[in-house]
C-alpha cells in the first residue's frame, strides 16, 4: 500500500455520523481531496417527490444549513406545507419543511428530465459551494428493507413512521445486485492517487451495507490499494444515535466495535476503536480515542485519527 501525499480521501458514508466526519475532514483537507461515496438505499418516493435523506443531510452539513440541533434538515426551517398538508387529510408522517421542499422538487424535476442522481447532486453542490465532491453510490434504484415482526417494512417506514420499534430478522437491499456504482465512485476506489478510503461512523448494517451491496463496489474495495480504515459506530457499548445497538441485538451480534470490524471483515485494513470500548480478541491494526463527534473539534480529532491510522498502514 501507498500512501499518497495529498492524495484523495475517500469516505464511504450515510447519516448523521458520516456527516460529521466528512465535515472534519474538510477541515484539515482541501475540500477538493475529498470523495464522499454516500448511501442511497434511504431514498424514496413520497408523495411524488424523490427524496435522497443521505445525500441531503451531507449536503446541508457541508453547506453550513444544516439544523445544529438535530444534525439532518435544515437550519431555521418553517412547517406551513405540513400544516396545510395535514388540514387536507395528508400523509404527515415524514417531516417536508418548506425550505427542504426545494432540494425535492427539483431533483424530481431534474430526473424526470432524464438527468441522473449523479448530475443533479453535483449541480446542487456547486450551487452551494460544497468543494467535496459528493457522489451517490448508483444513479440506479436501490432501496433498502428490512424483515420485522410487523411484517417487511421500506426504510422510512420503519425508521421514520415506526420509529425503529419493530424487531428486525433480517435486511435486504432491493436492486443492489443489478445496479451499477455511480461514476467516479469505482475509480475512486482503485485510484492509485488515493490516500485513504475510510468507512464513516454510520450505521453499518442500514447506512454502510447498501453501498457493499452493489458488486462493482466491493469489488473497487478489494482491489484498492489505499489502506481501509473504519471508525466504530460504537461508544461504550452503546450507538451514539439510531438503532444500531438495537438492531446488532435483534440480528444476535455483539454490540461492540470488535463485533463492527467482523461484520466488515477482509475488507477492513485498519479500525478506530472508542476508548471507552474493550479492544477484545480483535486483532485489527487500530487507534482507540475519543470518537464521540459533539463539537467540530471533535469531528476534526476523529477525522485526523482515521487519515493517522490510515498513513501509519501505508507506510
Amino acid at each position: 500500500m501507498n500512501s499518497v501525499s495529498g492524495g484523495k480521501v475517500v469516505v464511504l458514508t450515510g447519516g448523521v455520523g458520516g456527516a460529521k466526519l466528512v465535515l472534519g475532514l474538510a477541515q484539515i483537507l482541501p475540500p477538493e481531496q475529498i470523495v464522499a461515496i454516500v448511501n442511497t438505499g434511504d431514498d424514496f418516493r413520497h408523495l411524488g417527490l424523490w427524496i435522497s435523506p443521505d445525500l441531503d443531510t451531507l449536503l446541508y452539513t457541508l453547506s453550513g444549513k444544516a439544523n445544529a440541533t438535530q444534525g439532518w434538515g435544515r437550519e431555521g426551517e418553517t412547517w406551513q406545507f405540513m400544516s396545510a398538508l395535514r388540514s387536507l387529510g395528508g400523509e404527515g408522517w415524514f417531516q417536508l419543511g418548506d425550505g427542504d421542499l426545494a432540494l425535492h422538487v427539483l431533483r424530481t424535476a431534474a430526473l424526470a428530465q432524464g438527468e441522473t442522481l449523479s448530475t443533479i447532486t453535483q449541480r446542487f453542490g456547486a450551487d452551494w459551494n460544497v468543494g467535496v465532491r459528493m457522489l451517490p453510490m448508483s444513479d440506479d434504484p436501490v432501496a433498502t428493507h428490512l424483515t420485522t415482526d410487523e411484517g417487511d417494512l421500506p426504510f422510512q417506514r420503519y425508521f421514520v413512521e415506526r420509529r425503529c420499534v419493530p424487531r428486525v430478522s433480517s435486511i435486504r437491499f432491493e436492486g443492489a445486485e443489478r445496479a451499477r456504482a455511480a461514476p467516479g465512485v469505482a475509480q475512486a476506489l482503485r485510484d492509485t492517487g488515493t490516500r485513504a478510503i475510510l468507512i464513516a461512523p454510520s450505521n453499518p448494517y442500514l447506512s454502510v451495507d447498501p453501498i457493499l451491496a452493489i458488486p462493482e463496489i466491493r469489488q473497487a474495495l478489494r482491489e484498492a490499494s489505499a489502506p481501509i480504515v473504519a471508525i466504530s459506530p460504537i461508544v461504550g457499548g452503546k450507538a451514539v444515535k439510531g438503532p444500531t445497538a438495537k438492531l446488532m441485538e435483534e440480528l444476535g451480534i455483539e454490540v461492540s466495535p470488535a463485533a463492527v470490524a467482523a461484520h466488515y471483515g477482509e475488507l477492513l485494513d485498519g479500525m478506530i476503536f472508542d476508548r471507552r470500548d474493550p479492544v477484545g480478541e480483535s486483532t485489527l491494526p487500530r487507534l482507540s480515542i475519543d470518537t464521540l463527534m459533539v463539537t467540530l473539534e471533535d469531528r476534526v480529532r476523529v477525522a485526523s485519527a482515521a487519515l493517522q491510522l490510515a498513513d501509519r498502514l501505508a507506510e
